[in-house]
């Protein structure tokens, strides 16, 4: 295998990392208000003394349920990168992947890209016919 060759696999690669973190970010938003650590901390704050409080079994056990789910998506948040960073990076790499992979604007815009993000990739509308 050529250096060239090995040059083309790793960037098709890059491409693919860069794309796919963006649009793993794409797919899990929700509709409504944005989740930040300050609204989770209070959820759990309010949650633990619910729990501190409760005397009938069943909701003690719905309070826990709560305050692990609560817990994993601060953990989440945490880990959770930068959207502006993987932004940058489907923005770097979307066009030459589009390209490459025959991938069209309204797929793009179907699965949820927003369409200044790609505008900012050199992506343009295509009309079909």
């Amino acid at each position: 295998m050529s250096d060239e060759h090995k040059a083309a696999l790793a960037e098709g690669r890059s491409q693919a990392r860069a794309i796919k973190s963006y649009l793993k970010v794409i797919a899990s938003r929700k509709p409504g208000r944005p989740v930040n650590k300050e609204s989770l901390e209070s959820r759990l704050a309010k949650i633990t003394q619910k729990l501190e409080d409760a005397d009938n079994p069943l909701d003690e056990i719905d309070l826990i349920q709560s305050r692990l789910d609560i817990e994993r998506a601060l953990v989440d948040l945490e880990d959770a990168k930068d959207i502006a960073d993987l932004e940058a990076g489907f923005v770097e790499h979307a066009a030459a992947y589009s390209d490459r992979k025959g991938i069209s604007y309204t797929a793009w815009r179907e699965y949820g890209v927003p369409a200044k993000v790609l505008r900012a990739a050199g992506i343009r509308e295509t009309r079909r016919r």
